[in-house]
């Protein structure tokens, strides 16, 4: 079970999430979608929560309220450092979590140290009692939901390439258009030329025939 939790900041909608023991943290760290924050008790015990941010949203997006919402939620559930008055909490972005074989369940290292931001919180149960009201508990299919996150990115992938081609495309009929128009006018108007050169010609002839006739 993936326990769920609702959130409005700054008019936006954001979803955290968290599993029940660390064998569906396993799960959720096998799972997580690219765009999600996970936040962790600095070196204590504690449930593993995720942010999913919106689209196109980063790390350095996050309001400073949505941030501590996040970190007293984990905070709130460790065992240890819930009894403290502060703690410190570390997050990162999904992607920098590294998971080896020679880890126990539910434990996780970082491909970056400098990706990862240290906080330090001070209890505040009314934050995470606010929280704890819009939980929601569900059975989940976490592979299928990123399986099927996945193939919406490749497909909208593919709709912006394929915008884009008919965008050059368009782009290079119009430029071919505008080639033909000014070989067009260049021609008129070599036209137009020859055309008067014609007439000054003749005009020189009919004075060269009136002056013999003088």
């Amino acid at each position: 079970m993936v326990f769920y939790f609702k959130t409005v900041v700054n008019g936006r909608q954001y979803t955290l999430y968290m599993g029940r023991d660390k064998m569906e943290n396993e799960e959720l760290l096998r799972w997580g979608h690219p765009e999600d924050i996970w936040f962790h008790v600095d070196k204590l015990s504690s449930a593993h929560v995720y942010l999913r941010l919106n689209k196109n949203e980063t790390v350095e997006d996050i309001p400073k309220e949505l941030v501590d919402q996040c970190c007293q939620l984990v905070k709130a559930n460790s065992i240890q450092g819930c009894k403290l008055s502060s703690t410190d909490v570390v997050y990162t972005p999904y992607p920098n979590l590294k998971k080896t074989g020679d880890m126990v369940a539910g434990q996780v290292g970082f491909h970056s140290n400098k990706r990862v931001i240290k906080v330090t919180v001070e209890k505040n149960n009314e934050v995470w009692k606010k929280l704890e009201k819009t939980r929601e508990e569900r059975e989940v299919d976490l592979r299928a939901e990123r399986e099927q996150r996945d193939r919406e990115e490749r497909e909208e992938k593919r709709k912006i390439e394929r915008e884009n081609m008919e965008l050059q495309k368009k782009q290079r009929e119009e430029e071919k258009k505008a080639k033909e128009m000014r070989s067009y006018k260049l021609l008129e108007t070599d036209n137009e030329q020859m055309t008067a050169n014609h007439f000054d010609n003749e005009s020189d002839a009919e004075r060269e025939l009136i002056d013999d006739f003088m």
